[in-house]
């Protein structure tokens, strides 16, 4: 591996202690074995525990949610310091129940908190019959949003994990990447969909081309696909046994949205599933479980509970330079079709969605403008022989379907003189620059942007998609896949960084490979539009 460049900041010291029953024996020393290794059985100790770590989100200038799940029902306590040892300044928080009604999962808010500050954690559980039975402490960090514009701002990005049978393999050390992302000390994760998925069981052993063996870690959950609300839980909780994955959540907050695999894959409301693996045949009713298991293992208040009917959508204010609008393109969108209609209303956002993103970009005042979908505006994705996914249907002409929402969305952006506008996705697995141009373009009315793909994080990759000349995009960079579901080894990951400078605003993405490789830099400069 490349040796990763200084942070800047300084880390914490060493891995976050997780309780020993969590742990894969020798899942991440990565040593050979013959058998495959199923998720163990974890032994209740008597004392409630928090076996899978915590996550932090929602994170504010004075406020933050954590989140935890216990192995019993449990009463949830925050401890908040800003010193790493506890020496001074110790705040308690909370006394959540956390019981079978949300999985024995729940979330603590943090306010009045210092901004721009780092913020020590640590989560205590009790007995509900008797608080002086603790388990042991977790720890976690995050830094609060700052108010200042003299901050630095570093994120990252990428999206499909577990993807294609490709789950936690021991003898690679486990999802590695996110080790590597958390050594980036990034303000915060963007988690930009296919979370997990639902839809693709995960086998204990996988035949690759080259005549090895891909082994995974299974559970009983991940041995079909996911119908009960159980079921959508326990693939929740698989990519939690990867102790990679629960040191990065102990340190960087994730900013979490949902796309297909989170239910099944191209769905949309209204479907009938015809696939035979499924009893349930209703997508509707599959999506409300989803969502509810989505709301209990993310850090996102306005989605917990029986369910689970908040919104997706939502804008995340981290200061005077980065808005993050943070999309959902499947809870509102149409069915798919080959999308070319020249009247649609529904689009893939929805009326009510594409009206409350308008308002919401009129009205910010932030440097930056991350427009954050869960799906590629240009690439075309086809669902079947006629039917397309996302946005674009290959139609090079005037807009169409989908496209005519997209439309109105930036000829607002252009008339409103909105600038700084930048969009990041993932889903195709794949990574890439597309840039946007009405001189290009058979749509003209709009400003000239950029949009970033990555991913995926842990999942199969695939050869680059087509793409549509209706809004003149042009591939300024491509990396994938030569052939279609190529494993993590063969071709590792992908995720994108964001920096954000305090002093002159210039926003820089790199693409990224695990291994360290950057695989393109490109900054862009604030209030300038057409950068190309």
């Amino acid at each position: 591996m490349a040796p990763l460049p200084h942070t800047r900041r300084s880390l914490l010291g060493g891995s976050l202690a997780v309780p020993a029953g969590l742990l894969l024996s020798g899942a991440f020393a990565a040593p050979a074995f013959a058998a495959p290794r199923r998720a163990p059985t974890l032994a209740l100790s008597g004392r409630p525990n928090a076996l899978w770590g915590t996550q932090s989100g929602e994170i504010t200038a004075h406020s933050a949610t954590v989140w935890t799940r216990s192995d019993r029902a449990a009463r949830m306590y925050v401890e908040t310091s800003p010193s790493e040892a506890f020496r001074y300044g110790v705040r308690r928080h909370g006394g959540a129940f956390l019981g079978p009604a949300t999985d024995f999962t729940g979330t603590v808010t943090l306010r009045d908190l210092p901004p721009g500050r780092q913020i020590h954690y640590r989560i205590v559980l009790a007995d509900p019959a008797d608080p002086r039975r603790t388990g042991e402490p977790v720890r976690g960090t995050f830094r609060t949003t700052p108010v200042s514009r003299r901050h630095d701002v570093r994120f990252l990005w990428s999206g499909d994990l577990a993807g294609q049978g490709w789950g936690i393999n021991p003898e690679v050390g486990g999802y590695r990447v996110f080790e590597e992302m958390r050594l980036r000390d990034p303000d915060f994760f963007l988690f930009s969909g296919d979370t997990i998925y639902a839809d693709g069981p995960i086998q204990a052993a996988v035949p690759r081309p080259d005549g090895t063996v891909w082994r995974n870690v299974t559970s009983e959950e991940k041995s079909k696909v996911a119908e009960t609300l159980a079921e959508f839980r326990g693939n929740f909780r698989y990519n939690l046994l990867d102790r990679n994955l629960r040191d990065f959540n102990a340190q960087v907050p994730v900013l979490a949205q949902w796309d297909d695999h989170e239910v099944r894959n191209n769905w949309y409301p209204g479907q009938r599933i015809e696939d035979p693996r499924y009893t349930v045949k209703d997508v509707d009713t599959l999506a409300g479980r989803a969502r509810q298991a989505f709301g209990e293992y993310f850090p996102v208040t306005d989605l917990r509970g029986s369910g689970a009917e908040g919104r997706m959508y939502r804008v995340m204010r981290h200061g005077p330079l980065l808005d993050v609008f943070v999309l959902d393109m499947r809870t509102y969108r149409n069915p798919n079709s080959p999308d070319t209609q020249t009247v649609d209303p529904i689009g893939i956002l929805g009326a009510e969605q594409l009206g409350r993103l308008k308002r919401e970009l009129s009205r910010s005042r932030a440097t930056w403008k991350v427009i954050a979908a869960d799906m590629p505006l240009g690439i075309v994705v086809p669902d079947g022989a006629t039917d397309f996914e996302a946005v674009a249907q290959g139609d090079p002409g005037a807009p169409l379907g989908r496209e005519l929402q997209i439309a109105e969305l930036l000829r607002h952006i252009k008339h409103q003189r909105i600038t700084g506008t930048v969009w990041l996705t993932a889903d195709v697995h794949y990574t890439a620059a597309n840039h946007y141009a009405p001189e290009r373009a058979a749509f003209t009315d709009f400003a000239p942007f950029w949009e970033f793909v990555s991913g995926p994080i842990g999942a199969g990759a695939f050869p680059a998609g087509r793409l549509d000349a209706t809004f003149g995009a042009r591939t300024e960079y491509v990396q994938s896949a030569s052939v279609a579901n190529m494993s993590p080894v063969e071709n590792p990951p992908y995720y994108g960084e964001v920096d954000i400078d305090g002093d002159g605003g210039e926003l820089t993405v790199r693409l990224r490979q695990q291994g360290g490789r950057v695989l393109l830099t490109k900054t862009l400069r604030p209030g300038r539009v057409g950068q190309s």
